[in-house]
């Protein structure tokens, strides 16, 4: 029975990821000169619009190993990103925390945004993608509204997992930030986790923005979009949703 259910897992997996034959590591400098390790998962059609995956702390690009391929087949490009201020997971080691490490720099949650600057300006500028989302989790989903404020003409949308008023930066919060966000907007989370950022929603300017609360508890982050996780499908139908109403 076992060996029936991993045969069956594969063949899903393969269906999912269909028409998406390009999947590779790359590196770019961060806005200090550190090397940035990314996982770039192509579709067949290079104008698609690009998502950008953000990690969660103490995690790696290897959060999004199973969403990617998902996204792709839905028609996104995506750029999963190590940043500085991480670890490791599903065997995934962020070689941009390893980097950052070896070069004595520092590696705390608000140390992160160069890279995710740098992302961002990677898609846009080399990869020429004419629409970037950018995506967060947990600490990076805080950041996001950042760098969405930031970059007000080259951010197409946000979808944050478990926001929260994690830090100030350049003595603004993070509902500060969201203040000067007007593209679209998606936020979610575990149920229990609202009131963390209901501020940060409250103050999004956006006339587009939206959330979801799943049925169960949910998860933190983006990892409640992982097949082991219960609920995962409500998740996935509330990103489909939002995502569909971008085109």
């Amino acid at each position: 029975m076992k060996q029936l259910i991993t045969i069956i897992s594969l063949l899903i997996a393969a269906a999912q990821t269909f028409g998406q034959p390009n999947v590779k590591t790359v590196t770019f400098p961060s806005t200090d000169g550190l090397t940035i390790t990314a996982d770039l998962y192509m579709t067949t059609d290079t104008n698609a619009p690009f998502i950008i995956l953000f990690h969660q702390a103490r995690y790696s690009r290897g959060e999004y190993l199973e969403i990617a391929p998902k996204l792709n087949a839905l028609g996104y490009n995506c750029l999963a990103v190590d940043q500085r201020s991480g670890d490791r997971v599903n065997g995934v080691v962020n070689q941009t925390h390893k980097k950052a490490e070896e070069a004595g720099k520092k590696t705390k949650y608000t140390d992160a945004l160069p890279d995710m600057e740098a992302s961002l300006s990677y898609v846009v500028n080399v990869l020429k993608a004419k629409k970037a989302i950018i995506w967060g989790s947990s600490y990076s989903s805080a950041l996001v509204f950042v760098l969405a404020a930031n970059h007000p003409d080259e951010v197409t949308a946000v979808l944050s997992f478990s926001p929260g008023e994690y830090f100030t930066i350049d003595n603004k919060s993070i509902p500060d930030y969201a203040a000067g966000v007007k593209c679209p907007v998606f936020i979610t989370s575990a149920k229990n986790e609202r009131k963390y950022w209901q501020p940060v929603y409250d103050k999004l300017q956006s006339t587009d923005k939206d959330f979801f609360l799943p049925q169960s508890e949910g998860y933190h982050g983006s990892k409640a979009l992982w097949e082991n996780h219960k609920g995962n499908g409500e998740y996935w139908e509330a990103v489909k949703a939002f995502l569909k109403g971008l085109n």
